[in-house]
């Protein structure tokens, strides 16, 4: 599920700021033409907050990623990581900095085909500082029964899992993911997709991940960074904001006309003020689940209202169709 905006870092209640990044310009020269891969963007990352890197093809979304994790530096600007001027490090303090700060995880995992999953897990806890052991790293995205496989002997989704068990082994404060299910099928990619809420909700890092998928966007992100072509930042604020008021015409294009039956994946049932009980009979639905799933689910069940059930399952209350869509909600 997304995360409640109530439970997401707030920069007002003084949530501190990890990344940091002020006028930052990339500019590539083709022979004697330049290619402006980023324009001026300015964007601060909050501790524990998953910001999402989002735009078409040629916006920068990759490039900012590598600039932030010390993969590149800026033609201009400024770019911090708390205290770690990024742009002015020499390229082996970039590289203490991405061995001890930052954990990668890109579409394609890279595993070693010799090694085992706990074995390709290890290298990482070799040389980090302050380790996870790879039994616990690989528990935390579910393949404790699957220690001692081969990459061949995994599933894409299950080597992908192996991939973040990696970057989650180095038990680095921030995580910068590069389209990582994007080639995925569409089942695994969800399940992979509510994985990662998972970790996140517990673990709480900084995490930077890069998409074209405004749903995935939408799914995942406490805050959205759309990118137009040429590298120019159109838009970054939460996915509801984003939502309901589109900086500009790109960005309400880019978001999609359905953009009101988005709004209503956001928010969940027990977040709503709960009609009473009257004993009639209605389907039922969890707490937990989202108002465009509700509103879903009383479509098909030809109701025009739903009992809210709590964790173990018992009625809390009732929320009708008009609840659903009332423009003021």
């Amino acid at each position: 599920m997304p995360t409640p905006a109530a439970s997401r870092p707030d920069p007002k209640n003084g949530a501190e700021v990890v990344f940091c990044a002020r006028g930052v310009c990339k500019v590539y020269a083709m022979g004697e033409v330049e290619v402006h891969a980023l324009r001026d963007v300015d964007l601060d990352l909050f501790r524990g907050e998953l910001v999402v890197l989002l735009g078409p093809s040629g916006s920068g979304k990759s490039t900012l990623l590598n600039i932030l994790g010390g993969l590149d530096v800026p033609t201009s600007g400024t770019v911090r990581f708390f205290e770690h001027d990024l742009g002015a490090a020499d390229e082996t303090e970039r590289t203490r900095f991405r061995r001890e700060h930052v954990g990668f995880v890109f579409q394609f995992y890279n595993l070693i085909p010799s090694l085992t999953a706990r074995e390709n897990v290890a290298l990482v806890t070799d040389i980090a500082q302050q380790p996870m052991p790879p039994d616990e790293a690989l528990a935390w995205v579910g393949l404790s029964e699957r220690l001692d496989h081969f990459p061949s002997q995994l599933s894409g989704g299950e080597r992908q899992r192996v991939g973040l068990a990696r970057a989650l082994a180095a038990n680095p404060p921030a995580m910068l993911m590069d389209e990582p299910f994007g080639a995925l099928d569409p089942i695994t990619r969800t399940k992979l997709q509510h994985e990662l809420l998972r970790i996140q909700h517990r673990l709480r890092k900084t995490i930077i991940f890069v998409t074209h998928d405004i749903d995935e966007a939408i799914l995942l992100g406490d805050r959205i960074a759309i990118l137009r072509e040429g590298g120019v930042l159109a838009q970054y604020d939460p996915p509801e904001r984003l939502l309901a008021h589109p900086a500009d015409e790109f960005v309400a294009r880019f978001v999609g006309a359905d953009h009101g039956l988005k709004l209503l994946a956001l928010q969940r049932l027990d977040e709503l003020e709960l009609g009473p009980l009257d004993g009639a009979p209605r389907p039922g639905a969890s707490g937990s689940t989202t108002l465009r799933d509700a509103l879903s689910l009383m479509l098909t069940a030809g109701s025009r209202s739903l009992v809210v059930l709590d964790e173990e399952g018992q009625p809390r209350g009732v929320v009708t169709f008009e609840a659903l869509t009332a423009p003021e909600r």
